[in-house]
């Protein structure tokens, strides 16, 4: 989006210059990416004047422009004498859209160009160059050129592709006052046309002939903005509607009503029907786009392109302007199939303020006949403008809860009022109707959005370190949680919320949730869990010779394509060695008990048990567990498949954990501080025999649920005994709350062996 600062202007009443203007659009979230210093044409004396040798009309000129050097220039005009002081423009000047350069025109060097009334803009002689008073000082500018702004746009911001909802922000920012134009609408004109709707995709269409026009340039206003900002002009009833479309962010066309037969029909077209555009390119359109026709046929492309019938040329003498609302989805899916984009589907494609297009009307009416002359024969209006039907229900305290900063209600009020919003209701209750512009503003969360980008980030990062809130941010669960992994030695990994389907696939049997506009082809899902970025994280970096990592996220992953159909996981990977090569010490591979011990830390001395059942697909069938309580599933844990591995092109071995039911995860401070008993724990061993495929984990877990005393349980021994049976062999870790007798010690020993061979099937080993 061009601009210039002078057009700016005519909605903002600021004593502010270009750059603090580029600064504070900037910071409130229009990145201003240039801002561009025109060169202007500069007042120049011919002081030598001879014919070129090469050309029977071109005359090679000496011209002093004041600095102390003359310069040589080739110029065709025929009033060009010694003497004369005229407009040059230096390389670099832009005229009429154009770019001067230096460079050889028949061999002679030309460094500059001298410029007629026309091409300055300052009148429509185009006979020779311009003659200067002959005071005028010898290189001062001829003209005012106005600096430039251009700035990127984001798809949620498209009232920023109009001048007027630009100059709004920067009052709202404090930077000016806006002036606040009086917009008009046409009086009905009854004509002999009319207009009929057949689609639902266009709400509202309006239209005005205008007769007897004479065509001619637009003012030298309009078109030294449309120039500036890289727009070609070509005479009033085109420049206007391009003026109107970056002034209002409206599109608007303008037909040559002599070549329209008949009533103007808005509607689908027909499968295979043909079109020409104005460029001469033939297109071969769907039902589902909208076009503009009469009773011989296709005008336009609604939204995206107008026709080689019924274009406005030089010879005009009756136009129709076209002003409507046509639906963003259609228009886009037409321009991106067709491959034609232009400023008004650049537009249509984010959605334009839906209530202006009678103002719209009005005003490029009157630009037109101010120039051209002419009279309105007729008007019509098809469809009705859509109301304004949004009504946010806002509380100034959702500001504290969602920032965990104060801002006062005055100030939230005075701030959306200036953004245009209509503000109404007391105290805690208000209903916002925002500006028509903003289409979008639909959730009280994005009002917050607009506060924080008013009111300045840098200032709520001043205002946040005298307050304290107990909704701050950082007082989060979320956070403790990070700060207890980063304390193991796991470094925070951070990823998009989509996922690569393809992954997906093959790490488990969820459901895939397809997205329908990827914003690359390896994210179009969005992610059902957190591993596939991960394990994307280290093959890349194995790739980079950086195969020893230590990694976790917590992030949102999603169940299904519905609202709260999500839930928050964490995701923890440790591969490769435990430590680099070193004299002193020996390094091991990380294994899975690397990253179940992080799962156990999460836990806080809660007990659990272990299943080894029912592996999933990423996981290695032999070298996985389930962290359970009762028969919910905490976490789980285990070596990456082979085949994944193979797939994904690691290889270095990787040890998984995922945490699905975070929200049940007890912090640190949450948990009670372990009871120091004042009596020596006391150990005993046990060995039992079990079958050969029987899980220790199962074995110890029994044991430790048979008393309250018993804190602490590890496996020191197991083999094979051959015929289908093994023996394992464990300790159990006693801490006594009150003295214990070997009477007592004994009774606890013998409940040990019955609940473990009661619930494991398993027998005492006596030798």
């Amino acid at each position: 989006m061009k601009w210039t600062y002078d057009w700016l202007k005519d909605y903002l009443r600021t004593d502010a210059d270009a750059s603090h203007v580029a600064d504070t659009l900037t910071r409130i979230g229009l990145e201003v990416e240039d801002l561009i210093e025109p060169i202007a044409p500069v007042a120049a004396k011919i002081v030598e004047c001879v014919p070129h040798e090469n050309s029977d009309h071109l005359h090679v000129l000496k011209v002093d422009d004041g600095s102390g050097n003359l310069r040589q220039v080739v110029c065709g005009a025929p009033n060009a004498r010694v003497g004369l002081i005229s407009a040059l423009a230096k390389p670099g000047c832009v005229i009429e859209g154009h770019e001067i350069q230096s460079g050889k025109l028949r061999g002679v060097l030309s460094d500059g160009m001298m410029c007629s009334g026309r091409e300055l803009g300052i009148n429509d002689d185009h006979s020779g160059i311009i003659e200067l008073p002959e005071n005028t000082e010898i290189g001062t500018p001829v003209t005012n050129m106005e600096t430039v702004f251009d700035a990127g746009i984001t798809p949620n911001r498209p009232d920023y592709l109009a001048v007027r909802g630009i100059a709004r922000d920067l009052s709202a920012a404090g930077l000016g006052e806006y002036v606040t134009e009086k917009d008009e609408v046409l009086k009905q004109v009854k004509g002999e046309r009319k207009v009929k709707i057949e689609t639902d995709k266009c709400p509202v269409y309006q239209f005005c002939e205008i007769h007897d026009i004479n065509i001619a340039p637009s003012s030298s206003v309009i078109k030294s903005r449309l120039t500036a900002i890289g727009i070609n002009p070509k005479n009033a009833p085109i420049d206007t509607t391009n003026y109107i479309c970056y002034d209002m962010a409206q599109p608007m066309h303008c037909f040559d009503a002599d070549e329209i037969k008949g009533d103007i029909t808005v509607r689908n077209a027909k499968n295979g029907e043909k079109f020409t555009d104005l460029f001469g390119n033939e297109h071969e359109l769907l039902d589902t786009d909208i076009v503009i026709a009469d009773e011989k046929g296709i005008l336009a492309l609604a939204g995206v392109i107008g026709g080689a019938r019924g274009m406005t040329t030089d010879n005009t003498k009756n136009i129709i302007l076209e002003s409507a609302y046509f639906n963003s989805v259609s228009v886009r899916k037409t321009s991106k199939r067709i491959g034609v984009s232009t400023d008004s589907s650049y537009r249509y494609e984010r959605g334009i303020d839906p209530t202006i297009t009678g103002y719209a009307l009005a005003k490029a009416a009157k630009i037109i006949m101010e120039v051209c002359g002419g009279k309105i024969v007729g008007t019509g209006i098809g469809g009705e403008i859509p109301e304004e039907t949004r009504k946010i229900k806002y509380s100034p305290k959702l500001f504290l809860r969602k920032t965990g900063i104060d801002i006062p209600a005055n100030k939230q009020r005075e701030i959306l009022e200036k953004l245009g919003f209509n503000v109404s209701g007391k105290e805690e209750d208000w209903i916002i109707i925002p500006t028509s512009s903003r289409v979008d503003i639909e959730i009280p969360e994005n009002i917050v959005s607009e506060l924080v980008r008013i009111y300045g980030y840098e200032n709520i990062a001043k205002v946040a370190k005298h307050q304290a809130s107990d909704s701050a941010p950082h007082k989060d669960f979320y956070i403790e949680l990070k700060k207890e992994l980063a304390a193991r030695g796991l470094n925070e990994a951070k990823s998009y919320g989509f996922g690569d389907s393809k992954i997906e696939s093959i790490l488990s049997d969820k459901p895939i949730i397809k997205i329908s506009n990827p914003i690359i082809n390896n994210m179009d899902t969005a992610r059902n869990s957190l591993l596939g970025t991960m394990l994307s994280f280290i093959s890349e970096n194995e790739k980079r010779g950086y195969s020893d990592l230590d990694m976790f996220e917590l992030s949102t992953v999603f169940d299904g394509d519905m609202p709260g159909q999500q839930h928050t996981q964490i995701c923890i990977a440790r591969t490769g060695n435990t430590s680099p090569k070193h004299w002193m010490h020996r390094n091991r591979v990380r294994d899975i008990y690397d990253v179940k011990s992080d799962i156990v830390a999460l836990m806080h001395g809660q007990k659990f048990t272990v299943n080894a059942e029912n592996a999933p697909l990423w996981a290695h069938p032999f070298r996985y567990g389930a962290v359970c309580q009762g028969k919910k599933k905490i976490a789980e844990f285990g070596e990456l498949h082979p085949s994944v591995a193979k797939t994904l092109k690691i290889k270095t071995p990787v040890m998984i954990a995922i945490i699905d039911d975070v929200e049940n995860l007890p912090t640190s401070k949450k948990c009670k501080e372990p009871v120091i008993s004042d009596f020596q724990p006391i150990t005993r061993d046990f060995a039992f025999i079990v079958d050969a495929d029987f899980p220790a984990e199962k074995l110890v877990s029994s044991a430790a649920s048979t008393d309250s005393h018993i804190t602490d349980t590890t496996v020191f021994d197991a083999f094979d005994m051959g015929d289908g049976k093994k023996s394992i062999a464990f300790t159990i870790t006693i801490t006594p709350t009150e003295n214990m007798s070997d009477d007592d010690l004994l009774k606890l020993q013998n409940a040990v062996i019955v609940n473990v061979e009661k619930k494991c099937n398993a027998k005492i080993r006596d030798k």
